[in-house]
């Protein structure tokens, strides 16, 4: 059985990552507790001194309590450098256990109709959770919930001080609640901003060559110092909504911190309190309002990973991501159908594929040509299950995709897309797909039924050598050998070619037909898209597409015939057709 995880664990993986968590956070807690306590030693310090070493003149007494005090101070330091410490770590455990699943999300995001930088949130989001994790606004949110012991004390020294803390604190809140208001549009306007200037950056790097060579580039940097001008006014007023208040809050502390001693000193002057309670109640309203200042300060950042977790939650604990549990099937050897597919763009709703239903056996090749827009590449990008069909089905010996572990159905199936898609790393990774466990003479043996071993060979360092992003160095032909190679590593069942010579010479057009034939020969199904006739010269059935539909499928001399003849279609042979 292959079960990675529990449906319901699946479906809630944001929860777990918190759950697991669980643990530090109270262990954080009650190091913030005993922190706390800590903090009234300065107060406590301030009473003695006053009330006690002052009037007995007592050096020893003074030495005493300062030791005592320093020993405080320094288990405190200890206990907050550590708190810290687990915070930082609490994000990262945090980020162990959602990053898989937020990579993953970004994988398939873009295949349910999601912009590519929207694809790129859940791990931006992922990072702003951690990044607020090991920052000190967890500490002030941990320091909060203590803040009633300082009133407390504030209360004990007299009524009058502690109902003015109060009122300070009260005004605090409210500075808090002022900032979460402003702030939290302000960051939405942030985060759009900032994705939709980052994707702009993205494509102007992955398409620098043709910026260049068409005079582009100054159209894309006026595009993008719109956004990033955009993206500076979305800062700038997140900014200022944070720290006009923090600031404000930060000064009226110290306002009322300079209150709490004159109200004292007023106190002190009716003998209703002694000159020590006087400076206590000083430094316990300041202890009971730094945590509302810090929050205060670093509320930008609470905002952010709150929108971050929510946005996490929405995603990867949605339907579409839950990881089912799924038998172990046996590898597909006889057959592939398609009943009724209806299959639209990922992310609209106009069909682009209007029912079509085939069926291959083992050892079979089809060809399927049409004009161009005529559904040719998404059907067969339903076929490797790429994209969902709206209606209909796609089966491997009576298995529906959805029935396979993703992973595991990908062994049985080589896909080479239009536009080849290789990777940074070496040309044996790439063969490989970058398997851990892949085999060497199963490399070799994949470019060899590609014909491309010898192209490979004159390498500067053969199968080891570097490709560059997107394979760069590499020429167009050579990219589409080393994508076929792929395609056909592990021997897969189903074997799906998109324009697979659309860059290929005389000898790349006779080593993708020998690749064909010889796939067909050990019991594998071939499905090849063109425009051109010398791609089906392997294949032993072709199917005319043309609106979304088959319009015709058969054995290949027959349909070629038919095709030839009719009116108004186009001729296979003299008039090339692009795949949609």
């Amino acid at each position: 059985m292959s079960r990675p995880a529990s449906s319901s664990a699946s479906a809630s993986i944001v929860s777990l990552a918190l759950a697991s968590c669980r643990g530090s956070f109270v262990v954080v807690g009650v190091f913030s507790g005993v922190i706390n306590l800590l903090m009234l030693g300065g107060s406590f310090y301030m009473l003695q001194v006053y009330d006690r070493v002052l009037s007995s003149r007592s050096v020893q007494t003074l030495i005493g309590l300062s030791l005592l005090l320093l020993a405080a101070y320094v288990l405190q330091g200890f206990l907050d450098g550590i708190r810290v410490r687990l915070l930082a770590r609490i994000g990262a455990r945090f980020d162990e256990v959602v990053s898989p699943a937020a990579f993953a999300a970004g994988q398939k995001l873009p295949l349910l109709g999601f912009r590519p930088e929207q694809a790129l949130q859940p791990v931006r989001d992922l990072d702003q959770v951690r990044g607020f994790l090991s920052s000190l606004g967890p500490t002030a949110l941990l320091d909060m919930p203590w803040l009633p012991l300082f009133l407390a004390g504030a209360f004990f020294l007299h009524p009058w001080l502690g109902w003015l803390v109060v009122a300070g604190g009260l005004v605090i809140v409210v500075l808090t609640w002022l900032t979460e208001l402003k702030s939290r549009e302000a960051t939405k306007a942030l985060l759009a901003s900032g994705s939709a200037r980052q994707a702009i950056a993205e494509a102007s790097r992955r398409n620098a060559e043709a910026l260049t060579a068409m005079g582009m580039a100054p159209a894309f940097q006026r595009k993008w110092h719109e956004l990033n001008l955009r993206h500076v006014r979305d800062w700038l007023a997140g900014s200022d909504a944070t720290s006009g208040i923090g600031a404000f809050a930060k000064v009226f502390r110290m306002v009322l911190q300079s209150a709490v001693l004159g109200l004292g000193a007023y106190l002190a002057m009716h003998n209703e309190i002694s000159g020590g309670a006087m400076i206590a109640a000083s430094i316990m309203a300041s202890r009971a309002l730094a945590p509302i200042e810090i929050a205060v300060a670093h509320w930008k950042g609470f905002v952010g990973a709150r929108q971050g977790l929510k946005r996490l939650r929405q995603v990867l604990d949605s339907p579409a991501f839950a990881i089912a549990e799924r038998t172990a099937l046996p590898a597909p050897r006889h057959e592939l159908t398609a009943d009724g597919l209806i299959v639209a763009a990922p992310g609209k709703q106009a069909p682009i594929l209007q029912g079509v239903s085939l069926s291959l056996k083992a050892g079979q090749g089809l060809g399927i040509v049409g004009p161009s827009a005529s559904g040719k590449s998404t059907l067969v990008r339903a076929l490797v299950g790429v994209w969902r069909p709206l209606k209909g089905e796609v089966r491997l010996d009576g298995a529906a995709l959805g029935q396979w572990e993703p992973s595991e159905l990908g062994r049985h199936i080589g896909y080479l897309p239009q536009d080849i898609e290789l990777f940074e790393g070496t040309v044996a990774q790439n063969i490989g797909r970058f398997d851990e466990d892949a085999k060497d003479e199963a490399i070799v043996a994949a470019a060899m039924a590609a014909g491309a071993h010898e192209l490979i060979l004159r390498l500067e360092q053969g199968y080891d050598t570097r490709i560059g992003e997107a394979g760069m160095t590499l020429s167009g032909g050579q990219r589409q050998r080393i994508g076929l190679a792929r395609a056909l590593y592990g021997e897969p069942f189903l074997v799906v070619l998109d324009e697979p010579n659309s860059n290929l010479d005389r000898d790349g057009d006779e080593a993708l037909t020998q690749a064909i034939r010889k796939t067909r020969e050990r019991g594998g199904i071939v499905i090849v898209v063109t425009h051109r006739q010398t791609a089906i010269a392997g294949v032993d059935h072709v199917a005319m597409m043309a609106d979304g539909r088959i319009q015709a499928v058969g054995p290949k001399e027959e349909i070629l015939q038919k095709v030839l003849k009719q009116r108004g279609l186009p001729n296979v042979q003299r008039q090339p057709m692009t795949a949609s």
